[in-house]
């Protein structure tokens, strides 16, 4: 599930004891056309963007899909998974299938690292938009309690992410909680190309959260923003 990565997308689908934990790979062989008409099938009711999108539920809270220290509506149609990121470093620090090839083991612990954590936080929850019909995923990752606000928590992350350009920071509220988003570009050396990426976090008691939407490319990007708006709206603590 996961954090299907950015930065090592699909090169790393070989790297067996990582899959099903990042899914991000194999999203990238979907119909372009299927995800246009999901797109427009998903929109319903007004949203800040000025776009819409149908609540398919909340997570977050005891019992859901993802217990997270906020919780927050998902888009109708998307699905939501936690991210095991124990067992899968497990998993990595004896080469994902009991190796004890000391090399394999260090090279399945760097891509493990590079895939569940990003600065200061670590890859908690994957919301796939697929069933909908995109490309792309709502990322949700915590991290430790600490004395960092939600702007520094966020900068780390999209600093960690590499590649990125252009990030513009601003302030938003939402039911009671004060949060910081960013919009940016990151360019993949891999495949040659920008795209657009939109993050917010906030801070908690249990520690920073931040939500992250990427997207195949910038269209898919644009496409799925209702359900990040929806995200957003309806965060508050868990």
């Amino acid at each position: 599930m996961l954090v299907g990565a950015r930065r090592v997308r699909c090169g790393l689908a070989q790297v067996a004891l990582l899959a099903g934990v990042l899914t991000g790979c194999s999203d990238a062989a979907e119909d372009d056309s299927k995800a246009s008409a999901g797109a427009s099938a998903s929109a319903e009711a007004a949203g800040d963007s000025g776009t819409a999108v149908k609540s398919g539920g909340t997570i977050g809270g005891a019992g859901s899909a993802c217990e997270l220290p906020v919780t927050f509506d998902i888009a109708q149609y998307w699905e939501a998974e936690a991210v095991e990121t124990g067992a899968d470093e497990e998993k990595a620090a004896d080469g994902g299938s009991g190796s004890a090839d000391p090399e394999k083991a260090e090279l399945a612990q760097e891509i493990a690292d590079a895939l569940l954590h990003q600065g200061p936080v670590t890859a908690a929850c994957e919301v796939d938009a697929k069933p909908a019909g995109n490309i792309g995923f709502l990322r949700i990752w915590t991290g430790k309690p600490g004395d960092d606000d939600a702007r520094a928590v966020l900068e780390a992350f999209v600093t960690a992410e590499k590649n990125t350009s252009k990030a513009k920071y601003s302030s938003f509220k939402a039911n009671g909680l004060s949060g910081v988003e960013v919009k940016y570009l990151f360019t993949s050396k891999l495949l040659e190309e920008t795209k657009e990426e939109s993050a917010l976090a906030v801070t908690t008691k249990k520690g920073p959260v931040v939500i992250h939407l990427g997207g195949m490319d910038t269209e898919e990007h644009r496409q799925m923003l209702p359900a990040y708006e929806l995200a957003k709206r309806t965060l508050r603590v868990g």
